[in-house]
C-alpha cells in the first residue's frame, strides 16, 4: 500500500518512519509487493491491442433453469414460479425478471449446456477450468495468473491481475490462492484499508521522486541481507512501481465517484452487505471492472453475492435477479459505448447449478450434471443460445459445453495459442492450459 506522510517518531534522516516507508512498496496483499507484482507482468505477447477479461464469479450455483433456460412445459414442481420473457433476438427467451438483459440479448451468448462441474462449493473450477484432483507440481493457476505471466507488460500502469472480491467466509470461495506460477502472479486485491492507502495525501511528486533515494538505500541493505539473490534485478520493478503510484492511473481507475453520475446510477447500487457466506451484491465492483481494464488490467475478477439456495428460492430470485440484472447490463453496454467490447471479454458463472426439482423449503439443491454461463462482447459471435437441456433442464441435451472449452474460448480471445504455449510446474514439467481435445468454441469465436 501507499501511505506516505509526516508519522510519528523512529524518523529516518529525511523525516519518514521506517515504517511508513516500508509501506511504500507494499501496494498488494499476503505480503505481495507492487513491484513484485509489475515483475509479473514481464512476459510477452501482448500486441498493440490491449485484451482484457472481466469475471464475474456468482458462489454458490445460480439456479440455471431460472434465468435463461425455463422450462414451460416440465411438471410445476420442476417448472417454478417464473415465466420466460422474448428478447431482442428471435426465438430467444429468459426469466422475466431480467428484462434488461432480455433487450441486450444481441450482444449476449447463452450457454445452457454447460458441463464437466467437479461438484465442489469453490471458485477453483471457475478459476482455473481445471479440477483440484491431481494437480501439477504447484498447483493449477487461476487464468488470471497465467495472464499475468504470459500476457503482462512492463510498462504497464496497472497490475495486470486485478481481484476485486472481498475475503468470503466459506473459504473454498476465494481466490488469490498461489500456484506453480509463484506469488508474483497471484492477484492485486484493492479491498478495504489498502485501497484508502494509496492515496498520496498531499505528497507532491517531486516528495515521492526523494522517497525513490530512500528505497535505494534500503533495497541495498536487503541486498546484503539476502545471501540468495533474489534482490537481484528488482530495480527495473521499483522503478516502475514508483511509475505506477505517481501516474495515478490506477488510484484514479479505483476512484468511482470520479465516474458521471449518469454512469453510476446505470450501474445501481445493490447492497454493501455480505449476502451468505459469500460476497456483497454490490454493483459498484462492476463499474470498478469496467475502469480497472481502461486503466490496463488484463484480468479483472469479482463476487457477486450468494446462490446456494436450499430454500427461498423464487423469494431470493426476486431479490438477486433484478440487481444483477442492472449492473451486467450496464456493464455491457458501457464497454460498447466506450470502443472495449471487441477487446474485452465478459463472462458470469457459478460452480454448478441446481436441481430440477423444487425441494420442500421452496430451494434448489446442488446439481453439477448441468449448469450455465452468460458471455458478452470480447469480440465474439454473440445473440446466440449455444446448448439446450432436456424437457426437465437436468441434462444438457444438445451441444454440451465443457468448463475446458469455456477456458480455451477465454485463452483464444486474449490471443493465446492453447495447442503450443505450455507454462512450466514446479517440477519444470511443461503444462498446457487446457486439457488436450478441448478447443475454442467454433460457434462464437
Amino acid at each position: 500500500m501507499l501511505n506516505i506522510f509526516d508519522g510519528a517518531a523512529n524518523r529516518f534522516c529525511n523525516r519518514v518512519s521506517r515504517r511508513n516507508f516500508i509501506k511504500v512498496g507494499a501496494l498488494g496483499f499476503g505480503g505481495l509487493t507492487l513491484p513484485q507484482l509489475l515483475r509479473a507482468e514481464q512476459q510477452s505477447g501482448t500486441g498493440k491491442s490491449h485484451k482484457s477479461i472481466i469475471m464475474i464469479y456468482l458462489p454458490g450455483g445460480p439456479p440455471h433453469q431460472d434465468m435463461y433456460d425455463l422450462k414451460m412445459d416440465a411438471p410445476s414442481e420442476i417448472r417454478g414460479e417464473f415465466n420466460p420473457i422474448s428478447t431482442n433476438v428471435p426465438d430467444i427467451k429468459i426469466c422475466e425478471h431480467l428484462p434488461r438483459l432480455a433487450s441486450l440479448a444481441d450482444k449476449s451468448i447463452f450457454v445452457n449446456s454447460l458441463v464437466g462441474s467437479i461438484g465442489q462449493h469453490a471458485s477453483f473450477q471457475c478459476m482455473t477450468g481445471h479440477s483440484d484432483r491431481n494437480q501439477p507440481a504447484g498447483g493449477w493457476p487461476e487464468i488470471g495468473s497465467a495472464l499475468s505471466r504470459l500476457k503482462g507488460d512492463p510498462r504497464a500502469t496497472a497490475p495486470a491481475y486485478v481481484n476485486l472480491s472481498p475475503k468470503m467466509q466459506h473459504t473454498p470461495y476465494n481466490f488469490g490462492k498461489n500456484s506453480f506460477l509463484g506469488t508474483s502472479h497471484t492477484p492485486f486485491n484493492p479491498n478495504g484499508e489498502m485501497k484508502g492507502d494509496m492515496t498520496l495525501n498531499g505528497i507532491t511528486l517531486d516528495r515521492l521522486q526523494d522517497r525513490k533515494q530512500l528505497l535505494t538505500s534500503f533495497d541495498q541493505f536487503r541486498r546484503d541481507a539476502d545471501n540468495s539473490g533474489s534482490m537481484e534485478g528488482l530495480d527495473a520493478f521499483n522503478e516502475q512501481a514508483f511509475g505506477v503510484l505517481s501516474s495515478g492511473r490506477l488510484v484514479e481507475a479505483l476512484d468511482v465517484s470520479k465516474e458521471d453520475p449518469a454512469v453510476r446510477e446505470r450501474y445501481g447500487k445493490g447492497t454493501s452487505r455480505k449476502q451468505g457466506d459469500a460476497a456483497p451484491r454490490l454493483n459498484e465492483q462492476f463499474l470498478l471492472a469496467r475502469r480497472l481494464v481502461e486503466a490496463g488490467a488484463r484480468m479483472v475478477t469479482l463476487s457477486y453475492s450468494f446462490w446456494d439456495w436450499h430454500g427461498s428460492n423464487f423469494k431470493r430470485a426476486k431479490e438477486n435477479f433484478p440487481d444483477f440484472d442492472q449492473a451486467i447490463t450496464a456493464l455491457i453496454e458501457d464497454l460498447h459505448q466506450r470502443g472495449l467490447a471487441e477487446d474485452t471479454t465478459v463472462i458470469a458463472w457459478g460452480e454448478f447449478g441446481r436441481t430440477p426439482k423444487i425441494n420442500n423449503n421452496s430451494g434448489r439443491d446442488h446439481w453439477p450434471r448441468v449448469c450455465n454461463a452468460l458471455l458478452a462482447c470480447g469480440g465474439m459471435k454473440t445473440g446466440q443460445v449455444i446448448g439446450t437441456t432436456d424437457r426437465l433442464g437436468g441434462e444438457a441435451d444438445d451441444r454440451p459445453v465443457h468448463f475446458q472449452e469455456v477456458f480455451a474460448t477465454l485463452y483464444h480471445n486474449m490471443g493465446i495459442d492453447i495447442e503450443r504455449v505450455t507454462l512450466p510446474d514446479h517440477a519444470g514439467r511443461p503444462q498446457y492450459l487446457v486439457d488436450s481435445g478441448y478447443l475454442p468454441m467454433p460457434e462464437i469465436v
